[in-house]
């Protein structure tokens, strides 16, 4: 019953977001952009996952890492497993992660392979491969999670290799809609991605319980799944346009947002406004107030704060080093000021996830607020991870100067 994740481009936010919804004990690394899943397939919310671009159902694990080998054993067992797929032209695309294997190779042993199912009078299509793994939207152009589709993943893990069937890829299309249709943007202010918001909102939510998992199994492949509507409140005390409340959401959660600017809270409605239109969601389940984060006052009940909070000037070129402290002094000050500000407001034991600014001074070398060594004294605990370090969860491109760090701590 174990479930193979192909992780996104920043694998380790994959992983925090996987750990923190189901546990440590639940999640084995594998490589580096691949997780298992010990949790009931038909339990996994795959949906709400921005860190996880494939959802692969795990079929055999073979004692070698040879590529021949591979081959040898699908020609003996696919004929078999094509006879009994639904009928019609059957779909086929391979994909490999760490193994030792070409693309000329892999061509070669997937014309194998289309032979071997032919002989048994299956009509097979193999889907050409531009790099040794598929990517998503190659997936989803090619039907490979169809009935007749037939995507195989071949991951190496240690000595053996893994070989999983992909049951699921992330809806790119509806991720992009999301973002670029949205009424009101704004990039003075940052565009966060809603993949990421997912993953922030997944951090800050924690393991979910049973009565949050819907089983996935029991809705035909092309229905939705229904949202639930969860009674704890997400709060995003900075929340600019609104998309972690918009992914908040469409998760089932309450939301609630404040920003600084009225002009924020007037982008937020609309977006949520347009959001309910789009997604059969009523938009009157937000509260939204104009509100200065370091100094507001919120309304109860406050079960959850995700956010990106305020990250200082934006750097298209890397700035003086007196621009950079002056710019990372003023966050850290107005960071530390909201979460004071914040915490009497809080239960002892709320669990916040923040996305606070981090600086690429030099390829893969960070500058980072000086908060995070202060957070005990602020009245937080620093949630640590079992699979992943505190530094690697940073949300960076390689020519980004302005990153994001994601903090997770918890109200003392």
């Amino acid at each position: 019953m174990q479930s193979v994740m192909i992780l996104g481009r920043q694998p380790a936010l994959g992983l925090a977001e996987l750990e923190s919804l189901y546990g440590g004990a639940a999640i084995r690394p594998v490589g580096n952009s691949v997780a298992v899943v010990d949790v009931d397939p038909c339990l996994l919310a795959f949906d709400r996952l921005g860190g996880s671009v494939k959802f692969c159902k795990l079929l055999a694990t073979l004692d070698t890492t040879v590529w021949r080998d591979i081959e040898d054993y699908l020609r003996k067992v696919a004929p078999d497993h094509s006879k009994a797929m639904p009928e019609g032209k059957l779909q086929l695309g391979l994909s490999v992660i760490g193994i030792d294997v070409n693309l000329r190779q892999l061509e070669a042993s997937g014309l194998n392979l289309k032979k071997a199912i032919r002989k048994t009078g299956r009509s097979v299509r193999l889907v050409p491969n531009k790099a040794l793994e598929l990517n998503s939207a190659q997936v989803i152009h090619n039907h490979l999670t169809g009935v007749t589709g037939w995507e195989l993943v071949f991951i190496r893990d240690g000595d053996k290799t893994i070989i999983a069937q992909t049951v699921k890829v992330q809806n790119i299309d509806a991720y992009a809609r999301r973002d670029r249709e949205r009424p009101k943007r704004d990039a003075r202010v940052g565009m966060l991605p809603p993949k990421l918001a997912q993953i922030i909102v997944n951090i800050a939510v924690g393991k979910l319980s049973k009565s949050l998992l819907t089983s996935i199994c029991d809705i035909p492949a092309d229905s939705p799944i229904p949202r639930p509507l969860i009674d704890q409140t997400i709060l995003d005390p900075f929340c600019g346009t609104g998309v972690i409340l918009q992914e908040a959401s469409l998760m089932g959660y309450q939301t609630y947002g404040t920003d600084l600017e009225t002009r924020m809270i007037d982008y937020s409605q609309k977006n949520l406004a347009w959001l309910g239109l789009h997604h059969a969601m009523a938009p009157t389940c937000c509260r939204l107030e104009v509100g200065d984060a370091t100094n507001h006052h919120w309304k109860t009940p406050i079960n959850i704060v995700a956010s990106e909070t305020y990250l200082g000037r934006p750097f298209t070129d890397r700035p003086t080093p007196e621009v950079l402290t002056q710019t990372v002094a003023d966050c850290n000050l107005i960071i530390k000021k909201f979460l004071r500000n914040l915490h009497p407001q809080l239960t002892k034991g709320t669990r916040l996830c923040l996305a606070i600014p981090a600086w690429q001074i030099s390829p893969n070398d960070f500058k980072l607020l000086s908060l995070i060594d202060q957070i005990e004294d602020l009245g937080y605990n620093r949630v640590s991870f079992e699979h992943i370090g505190d530094q690697d969860l940073i949300y960076y491109r390689d020519n980004q100067i302005v990153a994001r760090q994601l903090l997770v701590i918890t109200r003392v």
